[in-house]
């Protein structure tokens, strides 16, 4: 019989935190289409936060198991599936049911889309196969057309997997050169250095804000992302990096929020500013806060309800929210003479409509799902380990 480990709720929690201020952040996007001029300018790097936070729960949940050969690379990757791929297919599922509702001047080739491609890119997306954007079924530049917040887990799974296949034998040592080589190619996409010419010139401040299309470009600056955050998140765990501070929690959060919320650092002007801000934020500030949270503790009641509630609904929160923001562009599209307020209210009610409906996915699918799952794929694993 496996013995759960405990878990680190403020962790939990501020996943959590991130995952709704990524909700507000592409919400807000809509009342501003400036690139560099936007609310919530830095929501993107919620993302890196998140990386970091795997990287360190990863290591927490399998290091042990993966050193000491009591897991397998194989238990490890269906251990992985099982835990992402449920909320996956929910969220392709919601974005599809919507998908019709949502063909405005936002997404110009949903009209055009029939119901066998529409099913076609269900397969797609649950297949983990992204799109390139001349086939893109909305209109944009997405890597995929049903659910846009899928695009991170590409990079999650591509982490995943060198953690499983050779990672998660290296000593402390070996990570931190693996972790500097991609601090070195993630400074490079945030100051936009070009050291290796995979970088494109553009008429803004670019940085770290890509990942979510199909370029060299972007796959090199996502593949830096997660290569750091990731790799860097393994490696607080490995050298026990936790920091003791009183109501962590808070204070963590209070750092993420602040974050996402400034604005664009030089504008136009002076683009190298943001790129070190961005810099800043993925090389210190997250890891920092990541040590703070796992050392922290929680006291009272309240807080800790909070962070295991958080905590549980981040992931199904993360996958589900976009169809309706979806819907939130194509109503926008057509009501820009509606009052302010009014837009206000329609974009709060989506964040509760996210949050309603993450809930029951989550409690009534996901959980549940994924315990028949484990039931039925891992525990075979476990015994026939248990047999060698």
């Amino acid at each position: 019989m496996t013995v759960s480990k405990p878990r680190f709720d403020i962790l939990d929690g501020l996943r959590g935190v991130a995952a709704l201020m990524v909700v507000i952040f592409h919400l807000s996007e809509v009342f501003s289409y400036d690139p560099v001029y936007k609310h919530l300018n830095h929501g993107f790097l919620a993302v890196d936060f998140f990386f970091v936070l795997s990287g360190f729960v990863i290591g927490y949940a399998y290091d042990e198991r993966m050193k000491e050969g009591s897991m397998t690379f194989w238990t490890f990757l269906k251990s992985r599936l099982i835990r992402l791929q449920p909320m996956v297919l929910f969220g392709l599922l919601l974005g599809a049911a919507f998908f019709y509702f949502q063909s405005c001047g936002y997404y110009p080739r949903i009209a055009s889309t029939g119901i066998p491609t529409l099913l076609l890119y269900i397969v797609l997306g649950f297949l983990m196969i992204p799109q390139s954007p001349e086939h893109n079924i909305r209109g944009n530049e997405e890597l995929f057309s049903l659910n846009i917040p899928q695009w991170s887990l590409i990079y999650e799974y591509v982490a995943n997997l060198l953690y499983g296949l050779f990672v998660c034998r290296l000593g402390k040592r070996g990570l931190a050169v693996l972790v500097f080589l991609f601090a070195v190619t993630l400074t490079d996409c945030a100051l936009s250095l070009n050291l290796f010419g995979l970088l494109e010139a553009h008429d803004y401040p670019w940085s770290l804000n890509g990942g979510f299309t199909w370029n060299v470009e972007h796959a090199y600056i996502g593949l830096s992302r997660v290569g750091y955050s990731f790799f860097a998140g393994l490696l607080l765990y490995r050298f026990g990096c936790r920091f003791a501070v009183r109501r962590a929690f808070w204070w963590c959060s209070l750092i993420l929020v602040a974050i996402i919320c400034t604005e664009n650092v030089g504008g136009y002007a002076h683009p190298l500013f943001d790129g070190i801000f961005n810099l800043c934020c993925t090389l210190l500030v997250f890891p920092l806060v990541v040590s703070m949270g796992a050392g922290g503790r929680l006291t009272g009641r309240f807080t800790p309800a909070l962070c295991r509630f958080m905590g549980r609904i981040s992931y199904a929160l993360y996958l589900v929210h976009y169809p309706y923001v979806y819907l939130f562009f194509t109503w926008m599209d057509t009501q820009r003479d509606a009052p302010f307020g009014l837009q206000i209210f329609v974009a709060a009610m989506v964040v509760l409509l996210s949050l309603a409906t993450a809930y029951a996915a989550m409690v009534c699918y996901d959980e549940p799902l994924r315990r028949w799952l484990r039931a039925k794929f891992l525990n075979r694993s476990s015994d026939a380990l248990q047999k060698q």
